[in-house]
């Protein structure tokens, strides 16, 4: 098999997982583990995924068991990479809740994989030259064109299609999924509240609710047009709004900042953040493209977490009212639990 940029540049790899070309948008993650997690993460829809960590797949997959209609291990109902760059494939898998090789599950999925490239060139061209297309082919160069997933509203493909409730508490939570993670949900419930979840483009102003949550999800956010609308409506009440990810993006847009595309993103199980004002910092799990521009925040908002390493901004909050989000993962799943006290303290706040 071979890996092509859209520079030309071409790596030499053998084939693990489906056999089929494919084509999508290049980036890299830099966790030691949880490939199970990220593979299911609705935010990679039109991905190809490179693994900066060298083995992957010596632990296999878990199985899909189910609590109440809720995976217990995986993000969510399938594999939303394009397809998956490693260096080292590993043939043989050991855990005690492996069912499966991560070959296998790929070729259950259709997803093809790619081993035996320097995974460690390809990320220093990514972070030099930012994240670019490319494709996977076995013969031709031409098997597939390239996939710019910015091409497409993503959201729309990975937001549920109809309402879902899980009826756990009585005050009432509004889920806009974006792409949700599952364990979004799964924290959520621990705060035994009744989670709503809605399309993206729901108009939940129609409904009776006591807070707003606004997940993650993948592409470019100015395709949510509809949704930060419908924030925009919210916010005329002093009801609680929270949101992750594309959430932060989208209430960000609410409030009138604009977004930009970053140079290769963050995506990965150690980002530090620091809370704005403060030297108080956290270890965070991110995966995102994307960046809040905080200059253009009015009087009335702030910025609520910086990153560390590159001082872009990780959050905003309202300076009165109970608005704010984050840009990285407090569910974790998979990565440092530091910041589960959000699902905790956004309960509080209803």
């Amino acid at each position: 098999m071979r890996l092509i940029l859209e520079n030309g540049m071409i790596f030499q790899g053998k084939s693990f997982g489906a056999e089929k070309a494919t084509s999508g948008e290049v980036v890299f993650n830099t966790a030691m583990v949880g490939y199970p997690e990220s593979l299911t993460d609705p935010s990679y829809e039109g991905q190809i995924l490179t693994f900066t960590y060298p083995i992957i797949g010596n632990y296999g997959v878990p199985a899909n068991s189910k609590t109440k209609e809720i995976s217990d291990f995986f993000e969510s109902d399938r594999i939303h990479v394009r397809g998956i760059i490693v260096q080292n494939y590993s043939h043989e898998y050991s855990h005690w809740n492996a069912k499966k090789s991560l070959g296998d599950w790929m070729k259950e999925e259709n997803i093809p994989g790619i081993y035996g490239i320097d995974t460690r060139m390809l990320t220093k061209i990514l972070r030099d030259k930012g994240s670019m297309l490319g494709k996977i082919v076995y013969d031709e160069e031409n098997e597939v064109e390239y996939y710019d997933p910015s091409s497409e509203n993503l959201v729309d493909k990975v937001s549920c299609k109809e309402i879902i409730e899980y009826n756990y508490g009585k005050k009432k939570v509004v889920l806009v999924d974006c792409g949700v993670k599952l364990n979004i949900i799964r924290e959520l419930i621990k705060q035994k509240v009744n989670v709503i979840r809605v399309p993206w483009n729901y108009d939940f102003n129609q409904m009776e609710y006591d807070g707003l949550f606004i997940s993650n999800g993948p592409g470019n956010p100015d395709y949510c047009e509809v949704t930060v609308d419908h924030i925009r409506e919210a916010m005329k009440s002093d009801k609680p709004i929270f949101g992750i990810g594309m959430g932060n993006y989208l209430l960000s847009k609410a409030a009138g900042t604009k977004i930009y595309k970053m140079k290769y993103g963050h995506r990965g199980l150690n980002q530090p953040v620091r809370k704005a004002g403060t030297n108080v910092c956290y270890i965070t799990s991110q995966n995102h493209g994307y960046a809040v521009d905080q200059e253009f925040l009015d009087d009335d908002w702030e910025p609520y977490f910086i990153n560390m390493n590159d001082g872009t901004n990780e959050g905003i909050r309202h300076k009165t009212k109970p608005f704010c989000s984050v840009q990285f993962h407090p569910e974790a799943a998979a990565g440092p639990t530091d910041t589960l006290f959000f699902f905790q303290d956004f309960v509080k706040m209803l």
